[in-house]
C-alpha cells in the first residue's frame, strides 16, 4: 500500500507519499481500506518531531479515518467485511489501509457520506469526552469554545446547542465568527480585538462560563479561570499557547472551579472504547436526525497531505481538512 511517511521531521515538505508494507490485523482488530482521513494539529506536531506515536501505534500520521472493512482479526464480532465505518486511531490514517482496534470503530452515521465521515471521530470523541463526560455541560449552562471555527470548535458548538446550552466562541476574523453564528453560537468574540474575559462576563450578566473548552493551554490559563463562573469547569485539550503558565490558586478556590487536561491518543484501549461507545449512543442519533453535521473546509488528495498541513497551519480554514485516498475517486 501507500502511506504518508515522515523520513525526517520538518516542514510540510517532510511528508512523503511512499510504498510501505500492508498492515495485518491482530486479535480484536480489523483492517480498514481507507477512503479518507483528516488533518489534526497533532499530525503537525508529529511531522515536526514533537509528538511521538505511542508504543505499538502506526508510525504514519492520521488520528481518524473513514473506509470499508477489508478483513477481520480473530475474536472480532459485530462487524463484517464490506461494512462502511469511521474510526478513532492512534495513528496510521494517512494511508490506504490501517489496522483499528474493534472498540474504536463506528458505523458511518445515517445521512453522512463515507468520505465526510472521516471528519467525525477525533473531534466528536474529543468534544464528547471533555465537554460532557468530564465537564458535564448541562442544559441552560454556557460553554465557551476557544477556536470556534476549528474542527473541534464547529462540533462543540453544535453538540452544546443540541443539548440546550448557550455557546460563546472566540475566533480571529469576522468571517469565522459568522460561520460560528450559522452553527448556533450565541456570543461571538474576536480575540484579536476583544478581551474574551470581559465579553463572556458581559454576555452572561456577569456570571461567566460554566464550561470552557481550551486549545491554547498556558497562554490562556489565568484568563480562562477569570472567565469561569462559580463551580465552572475548564477543560484543556491543547497547548498551542505554550506549556507553562501561572495560575492564581486563590481565584480558583474562590470559584470552587475545576481544571482537567486530557488527550486521546495515548489512552488505554478500554478508555477509548468507552468514549466511542458513548459517542455512538449519544451523538450518532443527533447526526442521523440532522441536528449535527460534520463541517468540512476542503478535500485534498492524500498524496498532497503537505498542502493540507499548510492550510491548517495558516489557520484560514473553517472545520476539517480531509485527505482522500486514490481508491475514493
Amino acid at each position: 500500500m501507500h502511506a504518508i511517511t515522515i523520513p525526517e521531521p520538518g516542514g510540510p515538505e517532510a511528508l512523503v507519499w511512499a510504498e510501505v508494507p500492508d498492515p495485518v490485523p491482530g486479535e480484536g482488530e480489523v483492517l480498514v481500506e481507507v477512503v479518507a482521513s483528516a488533518v489534526n494539529r497533532a499530525d503537525i506536531l508529529q511531522r515536526q518531531g514533537f509528538y511521538t506515536p505511542p508504543p505499538g501505534a502506526s508510525p504514519y500520521p492520521g488520528l481518524e479515518c473513514s473506509g470499508r472493512i477489508a478483513a477481520l482479526g480473530s475474536g472480532v464480532t459485530g462487524w463484517a467485511v464490506g461494512d462502511e465505518v469511521c474510526a478513532l486511531l492512534a495513528g496510521g490514517g494517512y494511508a490506504e489501509k490501517v489496522v483499528v482496534p474493534a472498540g474504536q470503530l463506528l458505523p458511518v452515521p445515517e445521512g453522512v457520506d463515507l468520505t465526510r465521515a472521516a471528519a467525525l471521530p477525533e473531534v466528536v470523541c474529543t468534544v464528547w469526552s471533555n465537554v460532557f463526560m468530564i465537564a458535564h455541560l448541562r442544559p441552560g449552562e454556557t460553554l465557551l469554545v476557544h477556536g470556534g471555527s476549528s474542527g473541534i470548535g464547529t462540533m462543540a458548538i453544535q453538540l452544546a446547542k443540541a443539548v440546550g446550552a448557550k455557546v460563546a466562541v472566540t475566533a480571529g476574523t469576522k468571517e469565522k465568527l459568522e460561520r460560528c453564528a450559522e452553527l448556533g453560537a450565541d456570543i461571538l468574540i474576536n480575540y484579536r480585538e476583544q478581551d474574551f474575559v470581559a465579553e463572556i462576563k458581559q454576555g452572561t450578566a456577569g456570571a461567566g462560563a460554566d464550561v470552557i473548552l481550551d486549545n491554547m493551554g498556558a497562554k490562556y490559563l489565568d484568563r480562562n479561570v477569570q472567565a469561569l463562573a462559580v463551580s465552572g469547569r475548564l477543560a484543556i485539550i491543547g497547548m498551542q499557547g505554550g506549556v507553562k503558565g501561572e495560575l492564581n490558586i486563590g481565584t480558583l478556590l474562590g470559584k470552587r472551579a475545576a481544571i482537567s487536561a486530557t488527550s486521546l491518543r495515548a489512552r488505554p484501549l478500554s478508555e477509548k472504547a468507552a468514549i466511542v461507545a458513548a459517542v455512538r449512543e449519544h451523538v450518532w442519533p443527533l447526526l442521523a436526525g440532522g441536528h449535527v453535521r460534520p463541517v468540512v473546509d476542503r478535500e485534498l488528495p492524500m498524496a498532497e497531505a503537505a498542502e493540507g498541513h499548510r492550510v491548517v497551519e495558516a489557520s484560514g480554514h473553517v472545520g476539517k481538512v480531509l485527505l482522500v485516498t486514490p481508491s475514493a475517486a
